[in-house]
């Protein structure tokens, strides 16, 4: 089974959960473009990145999810696409990319909100996901950055019906 980022819920609502997120290593390519297309030709770099295109030609195990982030305040074009590198990751110990285009970063330990749906996550769905997300965190008076991430743990081959996917916002610090 494929390996999941680490986090634990710190309280759950009527539709979503509080959660707390390990520190990791993201594997990410900035793109612009609409969003099945810019997430499609990042996914091909970062896969590569896994699959030995790195300076020390080692492969990395896939994990879930594929993040697609997205700052509100920048335009609706620009997108940051991850794969989370195993849990346990440093970045100081991960090889270094071949890829430019491909670049590492460590986040540290977050505490974000979550809703999950089941289904293709389109950019239709994902931003109807959003919506209620924010708006069921803002009835709580939980404050939200401006980052939203399209998390999905499904191969595309997969039935779309069967995707499991979710939204996550990280909650502003301090809250």
């Amino acid at each position: 089974m494929t390996q999941r980022q680490e986090f634990k819920v710190l309280q759950k609502f009527d539709d979503f959960e509080l959660r707390e997120y390990a520190p990791c290593v993201l594997a990410e390519v900035k793109n612009s473009g609409q969003y099945a297309n810019a997430t499609s030709s990042a996914f091909g770099s970062l896969f590569r990145y896994i699959s030995k295109g790195n300076q020390a030609s080692a492969k990395i195990a896939m994990t879930a999810p594929v993040i697609a982030a997205q700052d509100e305040k920048s335009t609706k074009q620009d997108w940051s696409v991850s794969f989370v590198m195993p849990a346990g990751s440093k970045l100081q110990e991960m090889p270094q990319p071949t890829d430019p285009h491909v670049t590492l970063r460590e986040i540290d330990k977050e505490k974000c909100v979550a809703i999950s749906f089941r289904g293709r996550a389109t950019e239709e769905l994902a931003n109807k996901k959003i919506n209620q997300l924010r708006a069921s965190a803002a009835k709580q008076n939980i404050k939200l950055s401006d980052e939203t991430r399209i998390c999905r743990f499904d191969p595309p081959f997969k039935p779309g019906l069967l995707h499991y996917n979710e939204i996550v916002i990280p909650v502003l610090l301090g809250e």
